[in-house]
């Protein structure tokens, strides 16, 4: 963050809360005119403080409202394993997020899927053929208290 000055943090807080702001907005915002914010986003990007913009979709229009958290102990831990358990888990998309953990477990997995049928049919069918897995533990979100794509500074 070294690089960063107070106009670059406030650009980046901006583009969080709304990617879709034209760059005029933004000027407008910032007290700029264009051509220096869209300059300094075009560097922001390049130096990899902006990886992606996205939309942010509605889970529960999509029939995606069931989140569960499946913790993933692995047999072995083998080099090659663990790579072709992660090549597994990236190519199923009821997972959307996959993070590498200690403790008693190796892997959390955040899994969206519509019901608990379908999450039963997910374990049974995907995760289950998935090779090296030795124990799993899901946890099933009740209420989601607070969710945020938003980085703070």
């Amino acid at each position: 963050m070294e690089n960063l000055d107070n106009t670059d943090l406030r650009i980046l807080k901006q583009l969080q809360a709304d990617s879709t702001i034209s760059i005029k907005e933004l000027a407008a915002k910032l007290f700029l005119t264009a051509t220096p914010v869209y300059e300094r986003i075009k560097r922001l990007e390049r130096e990899g403080y902006i990886t992606k913009y996205v939309a942010l979709l509605n889970k529960e229009k999509l029939n995606r409202s069931m989140i569960v958290f499946c913790n993933v102990r692995l047999k072995e831990h083998a080099k090659n394993v663990g790579a072709n358990f992660v090549k597994d888990i990236v190519a199923l998309p009821e997972i959307i997020e996959c993070y590498n953990i200690a403790g008693d477990y190796d892997f959390m997995l955040k899994i969206l899927v519509a019901d608990m049928a379908s999450y039963q049919d997910f374990v049974m069918n995907k995760l289950s053929t998935i090779e090296n897995i030795g124990n799993t533990q899901s946890v099933f979100v009740m209420g989601e208290i607070k969710h945020s794509t938003e980085l703070s500074f």
